[in-house]
């Protein structure tokens, strides 16, 4: 009887653990075009690679990849949020009232009761837009634009439509805002811990496969036994709470709260982010890796044009740009017919 053989063990090529370390080809692709940013406005105007501008460029990128790499599990659930940059901005409110409902401050630990408020604040709307879409069978597109219009109102009315507060004389914003450990902003390490929290939970918990699993096939994922709806409202509470976090350092670092501090484009931002990093838009696929790779090629893209001397303007016009770029090759992958034309 001629024994069987054994199967020889499956070798896994340097190149190809690279590449898988690096995220896949689309990260790689991400990570090229990051790099070629970085080339032609360094060309263009050589303190463009200071390390001081570098800085600058990451410390204007936290805000933006905190609402990107939240807005990112929403997309992979099969949601979206475009209501983000309002929850921002009605947080940034309460915080500043909050505090400034008393003069002691810190002396009371009001600024730690103020920042919960604001995060609570944040986790009901998150709470609110997963009910509305999901009792209300509203699509998320309307149903969190419509809320994008009742948070900003909501915080023009707590505030009478003015800045709210004055943070910087507390320690604690001061240090939210501009204090550093080992070196590195606070507020990146804050974007750290929440970008860090929310990979691990995608990619190696049964609950991150559950959100895939969702934004892949709604319909197969609720004969496995997966509770939709609580995985819905669960993804936008966390999307609150990352919004009302946002708000809060936006309030911290603008020593007051603005009612319109996260609705000039944050949303936008986001959104680009997430679908520029490889989210596809029906949902079950992106990662935080691409996002936050996306989120440093905007703030790159922004910060250059505003060296070499270009309009402002065109930062928005880059961002939509960017948009329909992502849009586009994200439909091509899935070989999703395009609007309009024949099968």
């Amino acid at each position: 009887m001629t024994p069987i053989a054994e199967s020889a063990p499956v070798r896994v090529r340097p190149a190809r653990r690279l590449l898988d370390a690096l995220g896949g080809p689309q990260n790689l692709s991400l990570i090229g075009a990051l790099a070629g940013v970085l080339v032609v406005f360094g060309y263009l105007n050589p303190a463009y690679l200071s390390w001081s501008n570098l800085a600058v460029i990451g410390v204007a990128a936290t805000i933006p990849a905190l609402l990107a790499v939240a807005q990112t599990m929403v997309i992979i659930c099969g949601g979206i949020d475009i209501s983000v940059g309002s929850q921002s901005g009605l947080a940034a409110v309460v915080a500043a009232m909050v505090f400034a409902s008393t003069g002691d401050g810190l002396a009371n630990g009001v600024a730690v009761v103020a920042i919960a408020v604001a995060l609570v604040v944040g986790v009901a709307c998150g709470i609110l837009n997963g009910l509305i879409i999901i009792y209300g069978r509203v699509n998320a597109i309307i149903g969190t634009l419509a809320m994008l219009a009742a948070y900003k109102g909501l915080a023009q009315l707590l505030s009478g439509g003015r800045a709210q507060g004055y943070l910087h004389g507390d320690d604690l914003f001061i240090f939210v805002a501009r204090g550093s450990i080992a070196g590195l902003p606070m507020m990146v390490w804050i974007l750290i811990a929440v970008a860090a929290a929310i990979h691990i939970l995608l990619k190696y918990t049964d609950i991150g496969r559950n959100i895939y699993a969702i934004g892949g096939n709604a319909t197969a994922a609720r004969l496995a036994g997966i509770s939709l709806n609580k995985y819905i409202v669960a993804v936008y509470a966390v999307m609150g709470f990352v919004a009302a976090l946002a708000g809060v350092i936006l309030a911290a670092r603008t020593g007051s709260g603005q009612p319109t501090a996260g609705s000039e484009g944050l949303e936008l931002k986001a959104i680009t982010a997430a679908f520029l990093g490889g989210c596809a838009i029906a949902g079950g696929r992106g990662g935080v890796g691409g996002t936050l790779l996306a989120v440093a090629i905007l703030s790159a893209l922004d910060n250059g044009l505003t060296v070499v001397g270009v309009n402002p303007f065109w930062q928005n016009v880059a961002q939509g740009a960017l948009l329909v770029v992502a849009v586009v090759v994200q439909q091509r992958r899935t070989g999703e017919r395009a609007v309009g034309l024949p099968a």
